[in-house]
């Protein structure tokens, strides 16, 4: 399922950069020069996007002498899970929030910020660890890793449309053209970011839950993550990666929550409830 997903990314996301290349310069010459920036993105998208974002958010790679409580955590959560350790990064930021990246297990990295380390419980920061690796068990993080990197470059041309005014078929300009990436680029993109990322985050609470045993734990940490993230956005946000987290960094409020790439926080934490009644 999760491949099918990643094929119907790779090719919306490509129809999109090519129909507004299309609009920026009709003829052929557009669509070919957003076919080539497409594949381009594309093969970075499968072999660097972890390196992309690991780098916008300025994470250090950790070695187990630098972190030997965290590595102790998670090597926890990758024996009962059964997965390869992955790489450990960490976010100078007060912030707390966490993510995983790469394109496969063999691959993976969990960066979280230092806010996470110094706020949760030793329990706590154990299932959000968790719910970063169900990401990694379900194959989530190519799926995020190639999503990052091609709303950038659909952010990039859009904006690019504010300054380079399209053009028809005959060379005469055509700023309807321009308003039209400028406008709706940017939410098609939003859109397919929330379209594909809602579900997974469920999925990814309750691999957590099962990993662990505890999905209060997990629940107390969504909650306060959660408030502080709205109150203080973690500093290098971006639209482009906020579904990689484990909460939205950004602030969501008001009609804003339409667009928001994770699922009501409230809605998790009432569901992550319910399984210690079934347990």
């Amino acid at each position: 399922m999760n491949q099918f997903k990643t094929l119907f990314l790779i090719v919306c996301l490509t129809g999109m950069l090519v129909w507004i290349g299309d609009l920026l310069y009709p003829g052929g010459q557009g669509v070919l020069m957003a076919l080539a920036i497409a594949l381009a993105m594309n093969f970075v998208s499968y072999f660097y996007s972890d390196k992309i974002v690991l780098a916008s958010y300025g994470a250090k790679i950790l070695e187990q002498q630098d972190a030997p409580d965290l590595y102790l955590l998670v090597s926890r959560v990758v024996q009962r899970a059964n997965l390869p350790m992955p790489r450990l990064a960490l976010v100078e930021d007060d912030t707390p929030n966490a993510f995983a990246t790469g394109r496969d297990a063999e691959h993976a990295v969990v960066a979280v910020t230092t806010g996470m380390i110094r706020l949760l419980s030793d329990a706590e920061l154990e299932g959000v660890l968790a719910h970063e690796l169900g990401h990694v068990a379900h194959r989530d993080i190519l799926i995020s890793s190639i999503t990052s990197v091609l709303v950038q470059a659909i952010m990039f041309l859009s904006r690019m449309a504010m300054w380079v005014t399209p053009r028809d078929e005959e060379g005469r300009s055509n700023p309807i053209a321009g308003l039209l990436i400028a406008i709706f680029a940017p939410i098609s993109a939003m859109v397919l970011q929330l379209a594909l990322s809602r579900s997974r985050e469920y999925l990814a609470d309750e691999y957590s839950a099962q990993i662990t045993g505890r999905p209060m734990e997990l629940a107390n940490a969504l909650e306060r993550i959660a408030g502080i993230n709205e109150a203080q956005p973690m500093r290098d946000a971006q639209p482009a990666t906020a579904h990689m987290m484990i909460v939205n960094p950004l602030r969501s409020g008001g009609l804003m929550s339409i667009f928001s790439t994770h699922p009501p926080i409230e809605a998790r934490i009432e569901r992550l409830r319910a399984m210690v009644t079934g347990m």
